[in-house]
């Protein structure tokens, strides 16, 4: 049997180590592994690499993926899955295994329904797919942030600084209201729940008259009550219909130092929170997800994902993990708010 494996959508840590458990996983059952280059595209285009456990054993703590990824949608080319189809069938391969989020196992989900078999891996850094607590490069993303939230806190209080910091979530919080809970910040915002900014310049002026500095932590899709609609740089959509984020943190820097007088720095993580190694716990996720992924292959279950559970890894539709997104629960947003009152 041939298996293809493909990454898709943004990158993050952990999908070297999910690639390298399909192959172990898939030698051990005298499967053939088949790397598709550029998520979707690299089969529209029948771009595709051979990969073997002996190339991939060193990359458990690599970064992004060696496969290379885009936000390519054959659903939007006409005949886009017509070229999907027919390529697995000259390539010989006999399922696939489509690591991604909610983009990329929407469109598995879909051609599955077009006769392709396809398992599906959860990976995200925003850690909003649904069936799954946690999704690969979650972890690390959040880890990333609460350091970098570390650092910035300290020069904050050398200066009595009011610093905000933007990180990436477009519409779920997940990574800021952590990385916030974690690195002890002031405020954090979310797109679950716009924000009034009166209300903001009011506990940040409170909050450094009793302390000195002030660390806000905001996801770029957050919005204010008063405006709906994130700040997005131009208007340039991808495949999918996403618009470019960023520049909230700049905003709200702005209103904040025009409204309490207040020195106010912007820093904007980005991409720094999605690159690097992945932590121990998405190694350890990513490799669990990667064999479960082939297991399902290989007892032919398809338009499927695997999943983490509690403590468990278990399958679920497809359909299921792409019908919504999983947005920021309420029980942790109050409990960060405990803290910023």
């Amino acid at each position: 049997m041939k298996i293809g494996v493909l990454t898709g959508g943004g990158d993050c840590a952990g999908l070297n180590a999910v690639i390298r458990a399909v192959v172990k996983r898939a030698e051990d059952y005298g499967f053939q592994v088949i790397g598709v280059r550029y998520g979707w595209a690299g089969l529209v285009n029948a771009d595709v690499v051979p990969l073997y456990y002996k190339d991939v054993r060193e990359t458990l703590d690599v970064g992004g993926t060696i496969l290379k990824t885009s936000r390519t949608n054959p659903l939007k080319d006409p005949a886009g899955v017509e070229k999907v189809l027919a390529n697995m069938k000259k390539l010989g391969i006999d399922a696939l295994i489509a690591i991604g989020g909610e983009d990329t196992l929407g469109v598995a989900h879909k051609l599955a329904a077009k006769g392709l078999k396809v398992v599906g891996v959860p990976k995200t850094m925003d850690n909003d797919l649904s069936s799954t607590d946690v999704t690969v490069g979650f972890d690390s993303a959040v880890n990333v942030a609460m350091e970098m939230i570390d650092r910035i806190r300290t020069t904050a209080a050398s200066h009595d600084r009011v610093i905000v910091v933007e990180v990436m979530g477009r519409d779920t919080g997940w990574v800021a209201i952590e990385a916030g809970l974690a690195g002890g910040a002031d405020v954090v915002l979310v797109p679950e729940h716009p924000f009034d900014l009166d209300v903001i310049c009011q506990y940040v002026k409170k909050r450094a008259t009793a302390r000195g500095s002030v660390i806000v932590v905001v996801a770029e899709g957050a919005t204010l009550k008063t405006s709906p609609g994130a700040v997005s740089k131009g208007s340039k959509v991808d495949e999918f219909g996403h618009v470019r984020l960023g520049g909230v943190g700049e905003f709200l820097a702005d209103e904040i130092e025009k409204c309490t007088g207040l020195e106010t720095r912007c820093v904007t993580l980005g991409h720094v929170v999605r690159g690097g190694p992945p932590s121990a716990f998405d190694r350890v996720l990513a490799t669990r997800l990667g064999v479960a992924a082939v297991d399902l292959v290989k007892e032919g279950k398809f338009d499927m994902m695997v999943s983490l559970q509690g403590t468990r890894i278990v399958p679920v539709k497809l359909d299921e993990a792409v019908a919504k997104l999983k947005t920021v629960d309420e029980a942790l947003f109050n409990a960060v708010r405990t803290f910023f009152e």
